[in-house]
């Protein structure tokens, strides 16, 4: 795949980037929660907009409410981020994030695992991004 291919390229290697520095720094013996506070540090430090820990209520098509969830990260209103620390990336994990995003209506979520040795990210496409 070209990168002129990629959906939000730039915005992609730099979450990537900062994660895998991340990994490098931490290694891979802390909860999510102190991954999540570093990255956090590391996107002010940087000034990138971000929102940590949205809240999106999830509701049916005629207005019911089914419930609600929150987003780890949504970086520069494009990129939702989901972090996990996990054997590995479940297909229950892509789904999530895929329900994550056709609810905020977003085009690109990246899982990003910090369990392993080394740092572990899937990207996820919205196919039904409008």
């Amino acid at each position: 795949m070209k990168t002129k291919d990629l959906v939000f390229p730039k915005e992609s290697y730099q979450i990537i980037g900062i994660a895998m520095e991340i990994h490098s720094e931490l290694g891979n013996i802390y909860q999510e929660i102190n991954y999540q506070r570093v990255f956090e540090e590391k996107l002010r430090k940087l000034d990138i907009a971000f929102e940590r820990e949205k809240k999106v209520i999830v509701k049916t098509k005629d207005g019911c409410e089914v419930g609600e969830f929150k987003i780890d990260f949504i970086v520069d209103n494009k990129v939702l981020l989901e972090f996990k620390r996990v054997n590995f990336i479940h297909f229950n994990d892509t789904k999530q994030v895929l329900r994550y995003l056709k609810a905020t209506n977003l085009k690109l979520g990246i899982i990003i695992n910090f369990k392993l040795n080394r740092l572990q990210y899937k990207r996820i496409i919205n196919a039904d991004y409008k």
